[in-house]
């Protein structure tokens, strides 16, 4: 099963399927007339109460039209296109028709319907055309070939008779239509895309917007995270190290009442006390390594996932190759996410090797962390891949689970980190 956490690039189309897409948009494109019409008309019947029912209906069925086309026309530009639509601020019926009423998305994508009945058919019928000329001449000796004579007319204002020699005489012209489609096919779907993008993608204030629900998004649950990540260490304390040190305290004491009238029972408190310093002395550090591993700040990031690799009860392969050390922040951030992967592998995939690959490219710290276990991975609510989302969000990051059910696991993570935040340090490397 494969879950995508983040907007992965499309994939393009192979050339030779670019005509039959074509030729879907183009029929599609005229069935988008019949959602014009329906949501035009339901919009004044909202006086009289019938347009409300109308538009549950025929909005969504519009929004799913375009989001359809959305999908398909990300293979021509090689992005995704957003969408860009408002949420209800409460829940109800009435408060999402008055939402979705609105919201200038929904107008765009019935001026869209309309816009792409006329200019997008006939850029996606003309490069479909084309190829579909190229195809039928390229095939017409053989059609004069096996149909009886006189049904094919004569070409060329009846100069040339049209038997199987001279059909011939039209492969020129395929071979014409094919170069021309060759050319300007992909090109005609292209426009197509980048007017689709123009009306269905958001605006600028759309888009301020939507960075902005991000941002507060982001924001909360950010602090929502600090905030559970000190709960537990302040219940890490109280438990633990709080707790044997309270009972340190006692041991010395009592050993210190003892000593004079019991030496032997104040040796054995002192030796309970001095175990009990060392096991809380154990829990700090731990606790501490949990806040911000020691190797992470001594020998920087590709030191700390090397150690980690150790540590796997499987071999586990380091790439590394990034100019200096990140921004602590982020190299904090980094470090956290491979070891949840890590984690991951080992309790769940059964894996027997894994990999670890982290690149400084276009001012992004690219990691990515495979395995060849069983796969099944998800993002679920409170699990560990959906920490490190939230982790990675936080700064801007992003996060890719591709884990087919028979495996194997690839984990691909990106954060945001300048050129210019890299530090020259003499355990990382040269900036």
């Amino acid at each position: 099963m494969t879950t995508i956490a983040t907007q992965a690039p499309p994939m393009r189309y192979p050339k030779l399927a670019q005509p039959w897409i074509a030729l879907a948009l183009s029929i599609l494109a005229e069935l988008g007339i019949a959602l014009f019409v329906l949501n035009v008309v339901a919009v004044p019947l909202i006086a009289v109460w019938v347009g409300i029912p109308l538009l549950l209906a025929f909005v969504p069925a519009a929004r799913w039209f375009a989001n359809c086309h959305r999908t398909m026309l990300a293979g021509f530009l090689g992005e995704r296109i957003p969408r860009p639509y408002k949420k209800p601020p409460m829940p109800g019926i009435l408060m999402w028709l008055r939402t979705t009423l609105t919201d200038p998305a929904t107008w765009r994508d019935i001026i869209w319907l309309l816009v792409n009945a006329v200019i997008g058919f006939t850029l996606c019928l003309l490069s479909a055309v084309l190829f579909l000329a190229s195809l039928f001449y390229l095939v017409y000796p053989l059609l004069v070939g096996v149909t009886p004579e006189g049904v094919f007319t004569e070409p060329f204002g009846g100069l040339v008779t049209v038997n199987f020699w001279t059909s011939f005489l039209v492969t020129p012209v395929a071979l014409i239509a094919f170069m021309i489609w060759y050319a300007a096919g992909e090109r005609l779907l292209k426009a197509n895309a980048f007017m689709a993008r123009s009306l269905l993608g958001p605006t600028e204030s759309a888009k301020l917007a939507l960075r902005v629900r991000e941002l507060a998004e982001s924001r909360a649950e950010t602090v929502d995270t600090q905030a559970a990540e000190l709960r537990r260490i302040e219940r890490d304390l109280h438990d633990g190290a709080q707790a044997r040190l309270a009972a340190l305290s006692m041991n010395l004491g009592m050993a210190e009442e003892m000593v004079a009238r019991d030496p032997a029972q104040a040796a054995a408190l002192l030796t309970e006390a001095r175990e009990s310093a060392s096991t809380a002395l154990s829990e700090l550090r731990d606790l501490v390594r949990g806040i911000h591993p020691p190797v992470l700040a001594d020998r920087g990031l590709e030191g700390a996932v090397k150690a980690l690799a150790l540590s796997c009860p499987f071999k586990v392969d380091v790439t590394f190759d990034v100019p200096g050390r990140p921004a602590a922040p982020v190299e904090s951030a980094a470090y956290f996410a491979v070891a949840e992967c890590l984690a991951n592998a080992v309790k769940y995939s059964a894996a027997t090797n894994a990999w670890i690959q982290i690149t400084h490219e276009e001012e992004k710290l690219h990691m990515i962390v495979g395995d060849d276990g069983v796969g099944g991975a998800v993002i679920r609510p409170g699990g560990g891949l959906y920490g490190i989302e939230r982790r990675l969000a936080a700064f801007d990051g992003t996060l890719t689970v591709v884990s087919p059910s028979a495996g194997p696991t690839t984990v691909i993570m990106e954060l945001p980190c300048e050129s210019s935040s890299l530090k020259t340090t003499p355990s990382s490397g040269t900036a």
